[in-house]
C-alpha cells in the first residue's frame, strides 16, 4: 500500500515538473521584468506635480545685452499629498535672480548645486493630490547677453502638457539665424521666419511653443544678433 502511494506521489511530481518545464518561463520572467520596470519608471517620473501650462518670456532691454528681465507663468497640478514648498531654479551667464518675485510662495532658502541656483518657496499652506496652483515668477538678469550670439534654455523636469517660450529683442538689434536645439536627442533645426514678429513699439518677439515636450529634454533657443 505504501509503495503504491509512493509511486503515485512520484508520478504526480514528474507530471508537475514536466508541466512547469513546458511553460515558457524565460518569456514569463522577461515580461514580468519589463512590467516591473514600467511601474517603477512611472512612479519615478510622476514627481510632485505635473505642469498643465508653462509660459515664459525673456525680455532683453538694451542692445548691449546688459539688462534683461525673465518672467514665467507655470500652472501645476499636485500629484502627492502634504506638499508645503515649491522649488524654483535657473542658470546662465551674468547675474541672475536680482529683484526676485514669486506669487504664491515666499523665498525661504537659496543655494547653488553645480551650474544651477535653486530657490525654495514656502507655500504657507498644505497642498494635496489634485490641488492646482499658478505660479507667477520674475527676476532680473545683469550682463547676461553680452556676446554676439545668445541662447536661452528650458529644461523639462516634470511631466508637461504645454509650453511656450518667448524672447523679446530691442528694436535696434533683431535676432537672425534662430535655431532650436533639442540637446538630449542631438537635433538642431532652424526656425522659420514666422516665429518672429515685430511688436507695435518696434521691438522683435520670438515665439516657440510645443505640446507635450519630452520629459528631461533640454530645449535651447539659439540666435545671432
Amino acid at each position: 500500500m505504501k509503495s503504491n502511494n509512493g509511486d503515485k506521489a512520484v508520478s504526480t511530481m514528474v507530471k508537475l515538473v514536466a508541466t512547469l518545464l513546458g511553460l515558457p518561463w524565460i518569456e514569463v520572467i522577461t515580461e514580468a521584468w519589463k512590467l516591473g520596470r514600467k511601474i517603477l519608471r512611472g512612479l519615478a517620473d510622476e514627481g510632485m506635480y505635473e505642469v498643465l501650462e508653462y509660459e515664459s518670456t525673456l525680455e532683453l532691454q538694451d542692445r548691449e545685452g546688459k539688462k534683461a528681465v525673465f518672467r514665467k507663468r507655470k500652472k501645476v497640478r499636485y500629484l502627492q499629498n502634504n506638499i508645503i514648498a515649491y522649488q524654483d531654479y535657473g542658470w546662465g551667464d551674468g547675474e541672475h535672480f536680482q529683484d526676485y518675485h514669486a506669487k504664491p510662495g515666499i523665498p525661504v532658502d537659496r543655494y547653488k548645486a553645480g551650474y544651477k541656483t535653486y530657490i525654495l518657496l514656502s507655500l504657507r499652506e498644505v497642498k494635496n493630490r489634485g490641488d492646482e496652483d499658478e505660479f507667477h515668477i520674475q527676476w532680473k538678469i545683469k550682463n547676461g547677453f553680452l556676446k554676439p550670439d545668445g541662447f536661452w534654455e528650458t529644461d523639462i523636469s516634470s511631466r508637461t502638457r504645454y509650453m511656450k517660450v518667448q524672447i523679446i529683442f530691442p528694436k535696434e538689434r533683431p535676432p537672425h539665424n534662430i535655431r532650436l536645439v533639442e540637446n538630449n536627442i542631438q537635433r538642431t533645426k532652424t526656425l522659420e521666419n514666422d516665429s518672429i514678429n515685430q511688436l507695435p513699439d518696434g521691438r522683435w518677439q520670438l515665439t516657440w511653443e510645443i505640446h507635450k515636450p519630452r520629459l528631461y529634454e533640454h530645449y535651447i533657443l539659439r540666435w545671432d544678433w
